[in-house]
């Protein structure tokens, strides 16, 4: 009980109470009934693994109290309160037993069905080897490079990577960010993630190799941040180039590129940031193309130069950059930073709030949702400690450890894993910058204040500032560097040193909490730890002997670490649990010796380093005794020391950067990849006859006829570096030939491929010169409502129509010969739109009108995207996945009787090679989405799950494929402005709708009594569409008819049409 000195009072009070109350109306906390007892319930169920906050405000108030009636009155709530709450904990406790007794079975059934479904038995190999480097990508360690200090090993390593020219983009768009002077600890957006991103940033940007570096933010304008968060870019300056000196051009190095995005004049906490995403996508996309082209202008020849890969940091990054990644075609990289399912299982834990109350306040399934997509698109998931991986990518459905090493073992022997993906879990330290650290030789017995090193320069204000505190500052100082945050556990740590004489009367304390103004100002969590520091100091009289100042600048922390060591003192870091520790190797790189916690990334800091001591952060005593031994200790001291400056170099960014850049180039490279190289139509006038020409060409090149496309002979071909990409041989001579299978719904008719295609009968070169492009999506209606839809949008539009300047896109789930049914019966003309985007967005189609090739009179006039199939190809399971669908669709039945029904039957004549389509007889059978696409991913297989707006189809199709998706690469393919789209949809839609509703196009909700009634399934979603979709942007606009003058009105009211 030690350490907890108001549990103890509040014990004795209970305890003492006894003789002054009246034994008839003796309180419950006073006896026993039964076995239980409140007290020792108290003290061995609750006290642990709870914030008691609450309950100390409580015992304050009830210590306060002169009447001793009230005062028991107050204490006999208090123990109810516990009881209840102790009682509350035991049921999570349960629930949470039975959460892993189910996921544990659930893994173990995907493990088995995974196993069956692979032929070859697992040999020994397949057990796989240490978690460090968990890779599915086939990677050998012939080519991974070990970590290296010596100066000429690095030096052979720039030479070797001197002659690249690499493009990398980060992303990291919560919090204030900006090169210089950052506010770390201004709130809990600005922290360590934003020191490491920008650090990352500048020394890739100084890599041998790198051309480079982009980090996307997000930019804000509001008034109470300062100006510099608004420059749309700032150039970062390298540190020091000393060792590398390679090429530098007019837009190489690093930068911070600020995208606007979401409320133009707020600052917004991250929780608030999802409903804008799809804004940032597409601004993000946007400036990556254009800054390809430059680049491209400058050091690539005159083609594109593509980013070698896309880096997302935390979940929001990493929603963003699969997006993003996806409509590119290249590789994706994330890093966690903090895991909404180990947080998840940490606030339920406290017992303080309900999974719901948990997610309105902090949008965790939301965030859960894009790690796991972000774990869906990653080739390589970096990590700063093995326990991340261990204790907290485990939780995922998108990892598993024991079925990654099988994956990784088949690979390696070159055997298929039937489309079957795991993201490379890959442990690198984050870095540090040392060139400005100069970490004196100190004598361990020498005197703090003999050790100027140079009298002529003055002391760093910032020590004054810190001084002015003690009674006596030549005393060691213990120094705390971290946010007044609950789990950073400040308050034991002034606990441990108050209750410690002999610690008191050897050291000072140094409190850096972040910057302050008012306390009253400052978020309740944090104002909370902050005053109850201060009551502790009081408590404990600790005047003179604890420093807590209120500001201090990113600029003054190497002087804070300077100081500490130049008196000799120590550094602490007592969370109770920190994901890595960057603070830990700051100070040890400033030549002070370290007590940190034993849970988390310091484990691993300390192995390398050996430089201090580890203890468990729920020890008040541990602790103290700690901080004594080392600063009473001087050998422990100087050794301590000592050890910490000669292994520090592991922690450096060089060293960093150059595992990070080996790990990037063993990723196969990907980018946007057309038929003909030379195709690019931002390099060309719109009205040239040539780009005309050229635009024919292509077309013959690189595009089919089809139908609804052709189911591949075998999608289920690995290839040797396990990037997912389906199929690259077979299917290169599949695309080459110009006549493609029967069609199912056509009675098995031939159409083929046109060699040449006449200038007039071509969309493609007309959707270049499209101003404006209408999208109609709509879900929710029927077919005849449909068709009135399609025709009032263009008699909305006639006359912009009739001009050139507007085309028009149907978006749907149907396949490419129910589009044409569709519109055949309804009297419109397939050449009236510009593209299809069919099958849920898993295929591309663009009509023609050159009727005297089509052999039968039964062929369809289309034209399918093959480039839009080797964008969305990534990780595809093929008919790996197929089987799979197929044996989870025979486990859904319906029982009437002696009767047994299958709801769930594949849909052979709708589907194609990257849909697989099912019917759904009952959908109150089945499971929802996210059910659905767990079983999934447990098995390692990553797709795109979707139900119709009825729930009688569904569709599994790539992971990164979706209509949303297929309108930036429009954009990506031909130049077309997704901020010139409009997109029309109904009240709901399939289960994509939410996808459709953001980012910088035009939105116009149709309402009314056309749109028909919903599935359930789609009342089963993770969060609320208000969570994710920003219905208040000026981008959506919502109107109560389809009728042609409403509509005409939307497009006015947008600024599509003149009023």
């Amino acid at each position: 009980m030690a350490g907890n000195d108001w549990i103890n009072s509040y014990l004795e009070a209970i305890l003492d109470a006894g003789p002054s109350i009246d034994a008839a109306k003796a309180s419950l906390l006073l006896r026993e009934r039964g076995r239980f007892s409140p007290t020792r319930y108290f003290v061995e169920e609750v006290i642990t693994g709870f914030d008691e906050t609450d309950l100390y405000k409580t015992w304050v108030r009830a210590a306060a109290m002169r009447s001793p009636q009230e005062r028991n009155t107050r204490l006999e709530n208090m123990c109810w309160r516990i009881w209840n709450l102790a009682r509350k904990k035991k049921q999570i406790e349960g629930e949470e037993a039975q959460g892993i007794s189910k996921r544990r079975l659930e893994r173990e059934r995907a493990r088995r069905d995974a196993t069956a479904d692979m032929s070859e038995d697992l040999s020994e190999g397949e057990k796989g080897d240490i978690i460090n480097d968990l890779s599915a990508h086939g990677d050998s360690t012939k080519g991974r490079m070990l970590r290296i200090s010596s100066l000429d090993a690095i030096e052979a390593w720039a030479s070797q990577y001197k002659d690249k020219k690499l493009y990398i983009v980060l992303i990291s768009i919560h919090g204030l960010i900006r090169g210089e002077n950052m506010e770390l600890g201004r709130d809990s957006d600005t922290g360590g993630q934003v020191k490491y991103v920008v650090e990352l940033a500048r020394a890739l940007g100084s890599m041998p190799g790198v051309y480079r570096v982009d980090l996307l933010t997000r930019q804000i304008l509001a008034t109470e941040v300062d100006w510099s968060y608004g420059e749309p870019t700032e150039m970062l300056t390298p540190r020091s180039s000393e060792n590398f000196i390679h090429e530098t051009g007019e837009s190489s190095g690093a930068y911070i590129i600020r995208i606007p995005f979401g409320p133009k004049d707020k600052y917004i906490p991250k929780e608030h940031l999802w409903p804008h995403i799809q804004e940032f996508v597409d601004g993000a996309l946007s400036h990556v193309m254009q800054m390809s082209r430059v680049l491209g202008e400058q050091i690539g020849g005159g083609q594109p130069v593509w980013p070698v890969a896309i880096h997302g940091h935390y979940a929001d990054a990493g929603d963003s950059a699969a997006l993003l990644s996806g409509v590119l075609n290249v590789p994706m990289l994330f890093t966690g930073h903090s895991l909404g399912r180990d947080k998840l299982e940490q606030l339920l834990k406290q017992g303080r709030q309900t999974r719901e109350e948990i997610n309105a306040t902090y949008k965790i399934t939301r965030r859960i949702e894009a790690e796991e997509l972000a774990l869906d698109a990653s080739e390589i998931v970096i990590t700063s400690t093995r326990q991340e991986i261990e204790e907290q990518w485990r939780l995922y459905d998108g990892f598993d450890v024991i079925l990654e090493r099988k994956l990784r073992a088949r690979i390696k022997r070159g055997v298929s894993c039937y489309g079957r993906y795991m993201p490379r879990m890959v442990v690198i330290p984050p870095g540090m910058e040392f060139k400005h650290i100069a970490a004196h030789d100190v004598d361990p017995d020498g005197d703090p204040e003999g050790n100027d090193d140079n009298l002529a320069f003055p002391d760093p204000p910032i020590w004054s500032e810190i001084m002015r505190f003690f009674t006596n500052p030549r005393k060691p100082m213990i120094l705390a560097l971290s946010r007044p945050d609950p789990k950073k556990n400040i308050t034991t740590l002034v606990k441990a040193f108050g209750e410690c004489r002999p610690l008191r009367e050897l050291a000072n304390l140094t409190l850096i909490m972040g910057n302050r103004d008012d306390i009253d100002e400052m978020s309740s969590t944090n104002s909370s730890v902050l005053t109850s520091i201060l009551k502790l100091i009081d408590k404990y009289d600790l005047y003179g002997q604890v420093a807590y100042p209120k500001h201090h600048r990113q600029s003054d922390v190497p002087d804070i670490y300077r100081l500490a060591a130049k008196t000799k003192g120590v550094f602490i870091n007592p969370a109770f649990i920190e994901p890595f520790g960057l603070t830990l190797i700051e100070a040890s790189a400033n030549g002070l010796p370290i007590v940190a916690t034993k849970n988390g990334g310091p484990v691993d800091i300390h192995k390398v380093l050996d430089n201090g001591i580890l203890v468990d952060p729920h020890d008040q005593q541990a602790i103290a005794d700690a901080l004594y031994k080392l600063v009473s200790d001087k050998q422990l001291w100087a050794r301590c020391r000592q050890n910490g400056l000669k292994n520090i170099h592991q922690f450096s960014w060089p060293e960093h950067c150059k595992t990070y850049l080996s790990k990037i180039v063993s990723c196969r490279p990907r980018h946007p990849q057309w038929r003909r190289s030379g195709d690019r139509p931002e390099d060309s006038e719109p009205d040239s006859p040539n780009d005309s020409l050229r635009d024919i060409q292509d077309i013959s090149l690189n595009l089919k006829l089809s139908l609804d496309g052709e189911k591949g002979k075998d999608d289920t071909v690995d290839n040797a570096f396990g990037s997912g990409d389906v199929a690259a041989n077979g299917n290169s001579n599949h695309y080459a030939n110009a006549v493609v299978k029967l069609s199912k719904d056509v009675e098995q008719h031939k159409i083929r491929s046109s060699e040449r295609i006449d200038h007039n009968s071509s969309k493609m070169p007309m959707l270049r010169r499209r101003k404006y492009i209408l999208v109609i999506s709509v879900d929710s209606v029927s077919d005849a409502d449909l068709i009135a839809i399609i025709k009032s949008t263009f008699e909305a539009s006639s006359g912009y129509r009739m001009s050139g300047l507007i085309g028009f896109i149907l978006s749907t789930r149907l396949t490419i010969s129910e589009i044409h049914s569709l519109l055949t019966n309804g009297g419109i003309v397939p050449t009236d739109f510009d593209a299809f985007i069919c099958n849920s967005g898993s295929d591309l189609y663009y009509p023609s009108s050159n009727s005297d090739e089509l052999l039968y009179p039964s062929e369809l006039p289309f034209a399918l995207d093959i480039d839009y199939h080797s964008q969305i190809e990534y990780r595809w399971g093929g008919e790996g996945l197929r089987k799979t669908l197929v044996r989870w669709a025979s486990s859904v039945t319906d029982k009437k009787g002696e009767i047994e029904e299958q709801v769930v039957v594949e849909d052979l004549e709708h589907s194609s090679t990257y849909c697989h389509a099912f019917q759904v007889k009952n959908s109150s059978l089945v499971p929802p989405v996210k059910e659905l696409r767990k079983q999934m991913r447990i098995q390692a297989l990553r797709c795109h799950v979707l139900y119709s707006h009825d729930g009688s189809k569904l569709h599994v199709i790539p992971v990164l494929a979706s209509r949303s998706q297929a309108l930036r690469y429009l954009f990506v393919r031909w130049g077309i402005e997704v901020s010139n789209m409009v997109v029309f949809v109904g009240q709901s839609g399939d289960t994509d709708y939410e996808e459709l509703l953001g980012g910088v196009h035009k939105t116009v909700i149709l309402n009314g009594g056309f749109n028909t009634a919903q599935s359930e399934l789609h009342s089963t979603r993770s969060y609320l569409l208000k969570d994710v979709v920003a219905f208040d942007s000026p981008n959506i606009l919502q109107i109560d008819s389809c009728g042609a003058n409403e509509i005409q009105f939307a497009l006015e009211q947008l600024g599509i049409l003149k009023k």
